[in-house]
């Protein structure tokens, strides 16, 4: 019996009953995935916002589709999301991990240059008040999105701190240094969009540019500034101004008591006479640990614009 190739062995921990053959597809390949289920299956594919697509039946036994087959609206640029369900049930029975299909577009062009399947995934963030749960905008921040799982997933962020609190605007987190000036040692651009700051959001912190207080937009070096750090936004009234100008990527959708006692942490007295934004004792995050969606726990129900059919 021969081993399994390290690219499908990839494949098969990371997806369960719908399992690609590969993760990334040109716009001329078949889209080929094998459905493993022992009963008949459907397919349903939704837009991320939850818009349903379509529902197809899926192949029975040892098979293969072509998702671009099946799905021809694929051929626009878009996320969306492919469940696949019990047949003649709706899309709350899924089965194994739903997963996320990005048609991709390169900047400034309409059409796909390249689709991309990953599963659909969140984070638990254990720290020392509690554990956030986090999920994530794949549509509108994929790159943020890809880096901020992938740190997570190789225990980038085990061991760190959230060194700026400020109680009535945000927690900031996410530095190596724990003096807000480290990263990853890379750059991600800046994927500003039309998602708001509101309570629980997770966005990107990057650098500052003098001209914003005048009103105008960063410019490209502190647009495309961002790396590891990010801040998880407390109260909208003061972080609205943040809108479009910072890459919003996720929320916390379970653990709002975690985040009440972080922004309760003590904080040493500004020196300058400001508001105090350094916690005496760092709270750590012990541990982002990546997970995949499964059956009877899907935390992007709590989204409510998320993957949940409408």
């Amino acid at each position: 019996m021969h081993a399994a190739s390290p690219l499908l062995s990839l494949i098969m921990s990371l997806f369960s009953v719908i399992l690609p053959t590969k993760m990334w597809f040109s716009p001329t390949q078949p889209i080929t995935i094998r459905i493993d289920s022992k009963t008949a299956t459907s397919l349903i594919l939704t837009k991320f916002d939850g818009t349903v697509v379509g529902t197809k039946d899926a192949p029975t036994g040892d098979a293969t589709a072509d998702l671009r087959t099946l799905y021809p609206e694929l051929g626009k640029v878009g996320t969306y999301v492919l469940f696949a369900v019990p047949k003649g049930k709706g899309v709350d029975a899924f089965e194994g991990t739903p997963i996320v299909i990005e048609a991709l577009a390169e900047k400034h062009q309409e059409d796909v240059s390249v689709v991309r399947i990953e599963p659909l995934r969140y984070v638990e963030m254990q720290t020392d008040a509690g554990k956030m749960t986090m999920c994530f905008y794949y549509d509108t921040a994929p790159n943020t999105v890809d880096s901020f799982l992938r740190l997570s997933s190789q225990g980038y962020y085990d061991g760190l701190t959230f060194h700026r609190i400020m109680p009535n605007f945000m927690l900031q987190g996410g530095d190596p240094k724990g003096d807000g000036g480290g990263g990853p040692g890379y750059s991600v651009n800046a994927e500003f969009n039309d998602r708001k700051h509101e309570v629980g959001v997770l966005s990107m912190a990057r650098q500052g540019d003098p001209n914003e207080q005048t009103g105008a937009m960063p410019g490209p070096d502190a647009a495309n500034s961002a790396g590891s750090q990010f801040f998880i936004c407390l109260d909208y009234n003061t972080t609205k101004q943040l809108d479009g100008r910072y890459t919003v990527f996720g929320k916390v959708v379970d653990g709002t008591e975690t985040m009440d006692k972080l922004k309760a942490t003590p904080l040493k007295p500004d020196p300058r006479g400001g508001e105090p934004q350094t916690p005496v004792t760092p709270p750590v995050i012990q541990k982002a640990e990546v997970f995949p969606v499964k059956p009877g726990h899907n935390p992007y129900a709590s989204l409510g614009l998320g993957v949940v059919p409408k």
